[in-house]
């Protein structure tokens, strides 16, 4: 059973950057054959798609982000990483991972001054 659990959220300065992690555990082969996703949810908002990485390495985000989010794998550690840069105010929200159909718990992001 495919499990996963994010890490490195917590409080950054508008502008500031974030990297998350999000470990794959369960004994599945690594995320190279999955497609992978990031999402986030705002405090009363719908939960919305961030990043997404497909097995062959392209790599997907919404006009929101584009530009300023990345998302990324360690195979060898069954990792999937998304780095958030020039982080604004209104991202401030829970970021889950997903492997279709897994989420994890998800890391809470804050960003304020």
């Amino acid at each position: 059973q495919v499990r996963l659990v994010e890490s490195g959220g917590g409080l950054v300065q508008p502008g500031g950057s974030l990297r998350l992690a999000c470990t794959l555990s369960g004994g599945a082969s690594m995320a190279s054959s999955f497609v992978m996703r990031w999402f986030r949810q705002k405090p009363g908002k719908e939960r919305e798609w961030v990043a997404q990485m497909l097995p062959g390495g392209a790599t997907y985000y919404p006009d929101a982000v584009k530009g300023r989010f990345a998302i990324s794998r360690d195979n060898a550690n069954n990792k999937i990483f998304v780095q958030m840069n020039s982080l604004k105010p209104g991202a401030t929200a829970v970021y889950y991972c997903a492997i279709n159909p897994t989420w994890g718990p998800g890391t809470k992001v804050t960003v304020s001054s």
